[in-house]
């Protein structure tokens, strides 16, 4: 079973659950297993959450980018990251 990972603007964008649920939505659809990092909780630093979705994009075939991850710095460093190991990129 194929495994994806959603990357996209989290911080500062008020309507992420939703467009994350859509992704996953559609991912699903395709026969994808997801990782959703929009259903972490919060309270933790930002540094941390970094970690685990490094962590999260490990176990995955590829990294799927919504529109938003142009204005995220996390997203930013998800998509070095990703590149760096060889994972397959998609764009949403």
């Amino acid at each position: 079973m194929r495994k994806a990972y959603i990357a996209g603007k989290i911080t500062g964008n008020k309507n992420y659950k939703q467009e994350f649920q859509m992704a996953e939505d559609k991912l699903k659809e395709e026969g994808y297993v997801i990782m959703n990092p929009s259903f972490m909780q919060e309270g933790f630093e930002q540094e941390e959450y970094h970690h685990v979705c490094m962590a999260m994009i490990d176990v995955c075939h590829e990294v799927c980018f919504l529109p938003s991850w142009v204005d995220s710095k996390g997203s930013h460093l998800e998509m070095g990251y990703a590149k760096g190991i060889k994972k397959h990129i998609r764009f949403l």
